[in-house]
C-alpha cells in the first residue's frame, strides 16, 4: 500500500473542513454586525408615543356611522358654450344626497340573488 496517497486524501479532507469552519465563522461575524448595526439604527430612530400623546375620543364620543342613499351628480354643462370643462371647473363630489330616503327593498316573486339562475320576475 501506498501511504503517501492515504495522506494527500487526508490532507484535501482536513482543508474542506477548514474552509466550512471559516465560511462559518464569517457568516456568524456577518450576523452579529448585521444585528449591531441594526440596534444602532434603532437607537437613532425617536421614541414611540407616550400613553398621553395618543388621540383621544372627542368629548361626544364616537362618531356614528350614518347611513343615507346617495344620487350621481350631474356634470356640469360649460358656461362659455365651450365643448369641454377643465378639472379646476368640476366639482370634487361625485354623488349627492337623494330626496328619496327610502332603501329599494326585495320584490315577492324575483330572484333572492344576483346571479342565482333563477327564472327572475315572470
Amino acid at each position: 500500500m501506498n501511504t503517501a496517497m492515504y495522506e494527500a486524501a487526508a490532507g484535501r479532507q482536513v482543508f474542506g473542513y477548514v474552509l466550512i469552519l471559516v465560511a462559518g465563522v464569517v457568516l456568524v461575524g456577518g450576523l452579529i454586525w448585521a444585528f449591531r448595526l441594526g440596534f444602532k439604527v434603532r437607537e437613532r430612530e425617536p421614541a414611540p408615543p407616550l400613553p398621553e400623546e395618543q388621540p383621544k375620543l372627542p368629548p361626544t364620543g364616537p362618531v356614528g356611522e350614518t347611513i343615507e342613499m346617495r344620487e350621481p351628480r350631474e356634470v356640469p354643462k360649460a358656461a362659455d358654450g365651450s365643448e369641454r370643462l377643465t378639472p379646476h371647473q368640476v366639482d370634487s363630489i361625485r354623488s349627492q344626497r337623494a330626496d328619496d330616503q327610502r332603501r329599494p327593498r326585495w320584490s315577492p316573486g324575483s330572484g333572492g340573488s344576483f346571479g342565482g339562475g333563477g327564472g327572475g320576475r315572470t
